[in-house]
């Protein structure tokens, strides 16, 4: 591409431009970070004010029934489920990624534990988001029963370190920093065949690249809804548990929302049946009831139409980025080859965190990575092609002019 007019052509041909109607993005702002935190739908600030002042204010306590309150996780969860490849009633949105990634990785060995006692080793990679390693050597120090996490440097060496003392592969579907992408169903049977389970972690995937839980034959997922999904900050996570493992979960953290039978208050736990054992306590209603509004935009359209625009945006990206910006310094660390790769690119500079501040303070929003990764998510939704150009041309003048050299783009806040 060598105009901006091609760019503005091809928004005018792509069948999703008028999504970005759905959301509140200023017009001056270009939004590549929505891989980390979404936009807002237009429809979140209503559905608050709803919530607030007529189901709660209103409602009051009535709200837990009559506006449908205590229902909302599973509710939420099957929409959600539509987009992930999960069957009805497969998952619940709730409580946070790391809570959820503890259930499931503590059911999955003691599930492992009571098929084969000698498998004590948790299979993940050193670049996994640190949450989830730090979710596993926690419950490693709990059980005290020798269990190892073993850490790959390299997703080539995965085959070789699932031997046959592994319990868990514990593996992130899209890397967080790279943006390498997974063969999930691969990695599954390979897993399976060697004795193991396999939990995968959905928070770069879910709403930005397709995924089929239940034709991968996976075992567990977790994952957020407040990045792709723009669920809000600190939205609720969730939870993916197939049919076939529901009622043999061993729900670590017993809590009455996932009792069979809650409001018999009873003093003995009884874990629901299905789905709804997953659950721990009460739910946070107003910040999950947003997460609905961001989930009904996906209703107007499908993941195969998003994925198809993420590839064409991220194939722009960086052939632009390595064309017009050529000798600048940038580094692609995400992979070419559209099976491999999420929707995000990611790019090395020597003054990664400099180059970053410098565009954010010229409007164009990504994040910063250690070490040295300037990181660009694009959220198909919203996203433009122009978007794409501009952002290119922006990166490009900062470069050259070395403008990224000003002292205040190198003082760092406590989010990076």
């Amino acid at each position: 591409m060598n105009d901006r007019k091609e760019a503005e052509a091809l928004d005018r041909a792509d069948p999703l431009a008028a999504l970005r109607d759905e959301f509140a993005l200023a017009p001056a702002t270009i939004y590549l970070d929505g891989n980390s935190l979404g936009v807002p739908p237009k429809a979140a600030a209503a559905r608050a004010q709803t919530v607030i002042g007529a189901e709660w204010g209103d409602g009051l306590i009535r709200s837990w029934n009559t506006a449908g309150w205590f229902a909302l996780p599973r509710r939420l969860g099957n929409k959600l489920g539509a987009l992930i490849g999960a069957a009805e009633d497969e998952v619940v949105v709730t409580d946070t990624i790391s809570v959820n990634l503890f259930k499931a990785l503590s059911a999955a060995l003691r599930v492992q534990n009571a098929r084969d006692p000698k498998r004590r080793v948790i299979v993940s990679e050193r670049s996994n988001f640190p949450t989830d390693l730090y979710i596993a050597q926690g419950l490693i120090e709990q059980l005290d029963r020798g269990y190892e996490l073993r850490l790959v440097d390299d997703p080539a060496e995965l085959p070789a370190a699932i031997t046959d003392d592994v319990a868990v592969t514990m593996i992130t579907h899209v890397n967080y920093r790279t943006g390498y992408m997974h063969d999930m169903r691969a990695l599954t049977e390979l897993a399976h065949a060697r004795g193991a389970l396999a939990l995968w972690d959905l928070a770069h995937s879910a709403g930005a690249v397709g995924v089929g839980l239940n034709d991968a034959n996976a075992d567990y997922a977790v994952g957020c809804t407040y990045k792709y999904l723009n669920g809000g900050p600190g939205s609720p996570a969730f939870i993916w548990v197939p049919k076939r493992h529901q009622n043999a979960f061993s729900q670590p953290l017993s809590g009455w929302w996932g009792h069979k039978k809650p409001f018999e208050m009873s003093p003995d736990y009884r874990p629901d049946d299905g789905i709804g054992r997953f659950l721990c306590g009460t739910q946070p209603i107003v910040s999950m009831a947003l997460v609905e509004c961001g989930l009904d935009v996906f209703l107007k359209t499908d993941m195969q139409a998003v994925r198809r625009k993420s590839l064409a945006l991220t194939d722009l990206f960086i052939e632009l980025v390595q064309t017009r910006c050529a000798g600048l310094n940038l580094t692609l660390v995400t992979p070419r080859e559209h099976a491999r790769r999420g929707s995000h690119v990611s790019f090395e500079h020597p003054h990664g965190y400099e180059v970053m501040q410098a565009l954010i303070a010229r409007g164009v929003i990504g994040d910063y990575r250690e070490p040295h990764v300037l990181r660009f998510g694009f959220t198909p939704l919203y996203v433009r092609f122009v978007d794409v150009w501009d952002t290119v041309e922006t990166l490009r003048d900062i470069l050259v002019t070395e403008s990224w050299r000003k002292p205040e783009f190198a003082a760092r806040g406590a989010v990076t």
